[in-house]
């Protein structure tokens, strides 16, 4: 049974950089463990995740590099930090997948997107390899030439000679 794709209401933030930088070869799903302010400021759009990446660590998956901005309206006893290293839940098997790939020279884990999935916060990483600046003006390249067709496309169809 295929998976359904997740509705674009729910998407919180995502990260275009990752997308340019990064050939992504595999995407995974994992919870993230936030604190109660944390989830506030999101609720609020207040977060950033253009320079977020994930490393394995003991055992554990950590994401560095997220920022969510601390939360107005607490207390300074209640308030976190915005640039922490916030833990990332997934089952042990598939860290050690992750920790494997990892091992190997060029890979990366950088955050994907944040979205809501019944009331939690989701994070989507993935599995990418860095792209040269050769690979990233290739792909510049095929980008512009495909929408030079769909032009080409729309005018003939429109009947524009």
């Amino acid at each position: 049974m295929a998976k359904k794709p997740i509705q674009q209401s729910n998407q919180i933030a995502s990260n275009k950089k990752a997308g340019r930088d990064y050939e992504i070869l595999s995407r995974h799903e994992c919870g993230i463990e936030l604190k109660g302010t944390e989830v506030k400021s999101i609720r609020e759009g207040r977060v950033n995740i253009s320079d977020a990446f994930a490393r394995v660590e003991k055992g554990q998956l950590f994401l560095y590099g997220c920022d969510v901005q601390p939360w107005e309206t607490a207390g300074k006893w209640f308030q976190h930090e915005a640039k922490r290293p916030r833990r990332l839940l997934m089952h042990k098997r598939e860290i050690l997948k992750l920790e494997i790939q990892m091992a190997q020279r060029g890979f990366a884990l950088p955050l994907l997107r944040l979205y809501w999935k019944n009331g939690k916060v989701k994070a989507e990483i993935g599995t990418g390899r860095g792209k040269t600046h050769r690979d990233q003006r290739y792909d510049l390249k095929a980008k512009a030439e495909m929408m030079e067709a769909r032009r080409e496309v729309t005018r003939f169809n429109k009947g524009i000679r």
